[in-house]
């Protein structure tokens, strides 16, 4: 039982978040398996250069909001797309949503992007998360208090998080859209890597938080992370038995971080041993 909520009640949140990022992951799936050019996806910027949307993360933020409206009509959501709603009588309750996590990755038909949807309670503490990736064929879920498991082919298999005392490590990363950071990111990299014998940049922190959770990489950092992008796959990799940093910053109902702010928080996941590696 997670403190303050049974654990039918985790569960069925749970329940909901896979219905809703399964929804959210069909309307990705329709994507046309040729071309990397970005045709007929509606692309458009919105604002940095890299900071794609499209049709698709619109349609499939929509197509996650029903699936929560419709179970859960008192819960509030917050979309990466289109912002906050709060119901006029609030469950305290909020779902965060990133319909699609590696926009540029499925704009170039690159396979690592996911449909990621988290739910917390009025406190803020994360009860259940699922990162749904068509490309991959993999639905990584995770309830507090009840493990982390990834779905291939109907098969599920609970996650347990890298291999101890692994040669070899590999660490995940990302680079921020905003040029200044960006070049401080790569500036700081060969003291990041200490350790660690190669680095992917995979282009979606979702997948990669949940690639620590399955062992797939030993450790991820990367700052400048919205909520929505971690979300998820923190609470994946934490109850994986990672060691998991969530960025300290301003929720959205109150209406979110300064730019400065989430620019410079860290989050991170990893075993146990690696936590030391990441700056503060």
């Amino acid at each position: 039982m997670t403190a303050g909520h049974s654990r039918a009640a985790v569960l069925e949140l749970l329940e909901v978040a896979k219905t809703a990022a399964a929804a959210g992951a069909s309307v990705l799936a329709q994507r046309s398996v040729t071309g990397s050019g970005g045709d007929g996806l509606g692309m458009s910027n919105k604002g940095e250069a890299g900071d794609w949307v499209t049709e698709f993360d619109l349609a499939a933020e929509n197509a996650v909001s029903r699936a929560i409206a419709q179970a859960r009509p008192h819960d509030t959501i917050t979309g990466e797309e289109q912002g906050t709603t709060r119901p006029e009588q609030a469950s305290g309750y909020r779902w965060s949503i990133d319909p699609l996590d590696g926009t540029t990755n499925f704009i170039r038909n690159i396979v690592y992007y996911a449909t990621s949807v988290a739910v917390a309670d009025a406190d803020g503490v994360w009860l259940a998360g699922v990162v749904h990736a068509p490309a991959l064929g993999r639905v990584y879920s995770a309830a507090r208090g009840h493990g982390a498991w990834v779905e291939v082919a109907g098969t599920s298999t609970q996650l347990t998080g890298p291999v101890p005392g692994r040669k070899g490590l590999i660490l995940a990363t990302g680079f921020s859209y905003d040029p200044s950071t960006r070049a401080n990111q790569v500036e700081g990299l060969g003291e990041l890597m200490e350790g660690f014998a190669d680095v992917r940049r995979l282009g979606s922190a979702a997948l990669d938080l949940c690639f620590v959770a399955d062992g797939t990489v030993d450790a991820f950092g990367e700052r400048g992370l919205n909520e929505h992008d971690y979300a998820a796959g923190a609470l994946i990799a934490e109850e994986a038995g990672c060691w998991v940093r969530r960025p300290k910053l301003t929720s959205p109902l109150d209406g979110g971080p300064s730019t400065e702010d989430r620019l410079a928080a860290w989050t991170c996941a990893a075993t146990l041993e690696l936590s030391g590696k990441f700056p503060l």
